[in-house]
């Protein structure tokens, strides 16, 4: 990270250690700028960088902005395996945008549980949990303006089944004091599976949550 004029400036590199969130989800927060109002990069040494104060305050903003989820099914097993055309049922989409996520997929989009390999394609499952998750997340979900969805609050959702994997980055971060997060998720990703940027985004929420 560079300071200019006394203020500190992120690269990409900088943003994700910053954040806690993935290089493919910076990437697509800064793909639709155009829409969401990310602040513009100025070059220095030939590289993009960016405002840190003003992109926190940006981001700050941006994770407040409101988004229908009014089509979201909050019913049924969170623990079930469902394949695309499940996945937008529960999302109350059309089943081609989960393929268009596949392919391009938005901020924070869960990693697969189970693939199963067609003859020309890849089918990927996904559970109702990661999709709940991910419609409340403030990074992913959807854009669109509207109100709280209807069924279930998901706030009493979440606190009747917290995700047990941010109870473990917790103890992670606690058993590996002064280690960057990219490392501790490292070094979970390999000890439980799943991918190192799944589990920044896991430390991101513990780290949330001590604080509180």
């Amino acid at each position: 990270m560079k300071t200019v004029d006394g203020r500190p400036w992120a690269n990409r590199e900088d943003l994700i250690e910053h954040s806690g969130y993935s290089r493919a989800t910076l990437g697509a927060l800064w793909r639709d700028r155009r829409t969401n109002g990310h602040p513009a990069a100025h070059d220095i040494d030939g590289v993009m960088h960016w405002d840190v104060q003003v992109w926190d305050a940006w981001f700050t903003e941006h994770c407040k902005r409101p988004r229908d989820l009014s089509r979201v099914d909050r019913t049924g097993d969170p623990d079930e395996p469902l394949p695309p055309a499940g996945q937008a049922r529960v999302l109350g989409v059309d089943p081609a945008r989960i393929t268009q996520y596949t392919k391009n997929p938005p901020p924070e989009w869960p990693d697969p549980v189970h693939t199963e390999q067609l003859t020309t394609r890849t089918r990927e499952y996904r559970t109702r949990a990661q999709l709940w998750a991910w419609v409340d997340n403030p990074v992913g979900g959807f854009g669109t303006k509207g109100g709280r969805p209807s069924g279930p609050d998901p706030k009493k959702h979440e606190a009747k089944a917290p995700d047990p994997r941010v109870q473990l980055a917790a103890e992670a971060l606690a058993a590996l004091p002064g280690r960057k997060a990219g490392e501790v998720a490292a070094a979970l990703a390999e000890q439980h599976g799943q991918s190192v940027d799944t589990w920044k985004r896991l430390i991101t929420q513990a780290r949330k949550l001590n604080q509180q």
